[in-house]
């Protein structure tokens, strides 16, 4: 599989644009598409994580699961079309919530798109639970990601 955002090319800088209001930006979620989802998809599941966070296992942006396995792009701040469903991030509030990481160090913004075999998932705890609710709820049949990069001056 392959993932990709114009706006945030793999290891490049993000652009203030996606930057979280509190840090300056305006909060608005970069343009994704995939593709090369396996045979048998019946959903997708959409992450933005930060494992440089100081929370202890990292800080969750972005959760969307129940993503038809017909949608293999969004715009730019494009709500996922219904079924998807978004969850409740470590900001506590759905949808997207850009970075705003601690003064000090640049931190990874990773963004993951999986190609799942199930067409909805459970997510009891979101988000600290989403990696589990994928191991027991559902299996991953493949997973693409690619990584913006952002420091707090």
């Amino acid at each position: 599989m392959e993932l990709i955002s114009k706006a945030i090319p793999d290891g490049s800088t993000i652009d203030k644009r996606y930057i979280e209001t509190g840090a300056g930006g305006e909060n608005v979620s970069p343009d994704l598409t995939w593709s090369g989802a396996p045979e048998g998809t019946q959903s997708f599941a959409l992450t933005c994580y930060d494992p440089d966070a100081p929370h202890e296992g990292g800080f969750w942006h972005w959760i969307v699961t129940d993503i038809a396995p017909t949608v293999t792009h969004l715009d730019e701040n494009e709500v996922p079309p219904s079924p998807a469903r978004q969850w409740e991030s470590d900001y506590g509030k759905a949808p997207y919530g850009g970075p705003w990481p601690p003064k000090g160090w640049p931190h990874r913004y990773v963004f993951t798109v999986y190609a799942l075999n199930e067409p909805s998932v459970i997510v009891e705890g979101a988000p600290r639970d989403f990696a589990a609710a994928l191991d027991t709820n559902v299996h991953v049949l493949d997973s693409a990601s690619f990584t913006g990069i952002y420091e707090t001056k």
